[in-house]
């Protein structure tokens, strides 16, 4: 990996100015494999997937000078060679504030060309303009809640040997759910708060365990598509579903959230999008 496109070569944690006017360079793409390769991930993926990114400060200004607003939605799929960085996305999306667009298909067309570019494959973009703003619904994941059980936690580092399931019992099918999801930012250290909701087919995996190495990321540092991956992985590894969908709703930083969905069953539809209470 090129030390050019590494996250300490990002604009995170740096001072920044805001650029107004239009400036897709802004965008600072870092390759994913760098990360897959520490899960032992090459050749072909065991998920397939999808980052919804929802951009709720978005505005730019019509012929006439007037600002506009909308919310977009992003949806990347997890194949793509790169993340984004989110500083930079931000970054990008303020440089629309003061640039002059001749509608919201202009708008689309920027985005779609400078977003697929920046994690090189193409990108799906929606935008929700202020009249439709009251049809956003707001709900929470489904699943038996983890966050019941009443457990002792002395580590917080994730630790996959917590991971255990009844392989000598009948495979079952569950939907398990916990907020308590935390980790932090790779390069700051600032917190990034989420919930996580995991489906499976298989061994029932044991819930206090599930809960603790959930827990366990509260001090790990790793981007929020990076966590997910992990998380995948380390349940596919220890407790051997047949079947397996990590779903992640984080809370947004900067006008921005991002919900990365990994899974190795197809359901025939992505993910819903619905925002959570607390995002």
């Amino acid at each position: 990996m090129s030390t050019s496109s590494t996250p300490d070569a990002s604009p995170l944690g740096k001072p920044s100015l805001y650029q107004t006017q239009y400036d897709p360079s802004l965008l600072f793409p870092i390759p994913r494999q760098g990360k897959r390769d520490e899960l032992g991930l090459s050749g072909d993926l065991p998920f397939f997937g999808v980052d919804i990114w929802n951009a709720y400060e978005l505005s730019w200004l019509n012929m006439r000078g007037k600002p506009q607003v909308a919310i977009a939605r992003v949806m990347v799929p997890a194949d793509s060679p790169n993340i984004i960085e989110s500083k930079s996305f931000k970054l990008y999306l303020n440089s629309f504030n003061q640039t002059k667009l001749g509608g919201t298909d202009a708008l689309l067309e920027l985005l779609r060309a400078d977003l697929s570019a920046g994690f090189g494959a193409p990108v799906q973009i929606t935008l929700t303009l202020p009249e439709d703003f009251a049809k956003i619904n707001i709900g929470e994941l489904d699943g038996t809640l983890l966050d019941r059980l009443d457990i002792e936690v002395t580590d917080y580092v994730p630790d996959p040997s917590l991971l255990q399931a009844a392989h000598d019992e009948a495979p079952v099918e569950e939907t398990l759910l916990s907020n308590l999801l935390k980790s932090n930012c790779l390069v700051t250290g600032q917190p990034d708060w989420g919930s996580v909701q995991i489906h499976y087919v298989g061994p029932q995996i044991n819930q206090a365990g599930l809960l603790h190495y959930l827990i366990g990321f509260r001090e790990h540092n790793e981007f929020h598509e990076q966590c997910v991956e992990r998380i995948f992985m380390d349940i596919l590894r220890q407790c051997k579903p047949q079947k397996l969908a990590v779903y992640a709703r984080y809370t947004r930083r900067g006008g921005l959230d991002i919900n990365p969905w990994r899974s190795n069953f197809s359901t025939g539809k992505p993910p819903s999008n619905t925002r959570n209470a607390r995002q």
